[in-house]
């Protein structure tokens, strides 16, 4: 695949007019390629070699929230960045996951191309499968390139975007503990 991309970005740089035989970009395409494959890594990933059996027996049933996951992705329809936080919550039912699990779903849906409302539907569908949970909610708040950088160049827009299910879905005082918990009400 590499191969294939550094070509691909080579002749990229030959059809905007540069010489990429330059001093500067002559290893441009090789390092573009490289960082392509890590930003679309997430497409070489499932969710059950993610969670590796990180699945523990628990009595706890109260909310657990985890805040603030860093998440970086690239716009499907730009291919541009889009960078933000991630907020995830469920309630457990017998089950909970390993903390680090909830940054390594995020980041597994994050690294390929996507759009924000998609990212946020695929991770709590994850977290839902994974633990069996009796609800789950998840808010994303990110910054768009494709909006800041080229098009109407607004930038201090943010976007949130949220899914919930189950009694994130179903009642509306665990939706507000759970906005509330990520300093959103």
């Amino acid at each position: 695949m590499i191969d294939s991309l550094t070509e691909s970005y080579r002749d990229i740089l030959i059809t905007l007019g540069e010489d990429a035989e330059r001093d500067g970009l002559v290893d441009t395409p090789n390092r573009a390629a490289k960082a392509m494959e890590y930003l679309t890594s997430g497409y070489g990933e499932n969710l059950d070699d993610l969670v590796n059996g990180a699945v523990f027996e628990s009595d706890n049933d109260e909310m657990v929230v985890i805040r603030d996951i860093e998440l970086y992705s690239l716009c499907e329809h730009h291919i541009l960045p889009f960078t933000g936080h991630c907020h995830i919550g469920y309630l457990p039912d017998g089950k909970v996951l390993g903390l680090s699990k909830f940054a390594r779903i995020t980041d597994m849906f994050a690294r390929r191309l996507q759009i924000q409302e998609n990212l946020t539907r695929q991770i709590a569908l994850a977290v839902q499968q994974v633990t069996g949970a009796r609800g789950v909610g998840v808010v994303i708040e990110a910054k768009h390139l494709c909006m800041m950088m080229r098009g109407v160049e607004k930038q201090n827009s943010t976007m949130a975007s949220s899914m919930m299910l189950g009694d994130f879905r179903a009642h509306q005082a665990t939706r507000s503990e759970f906005l509330r918990l990520i300093g959103k009400r």
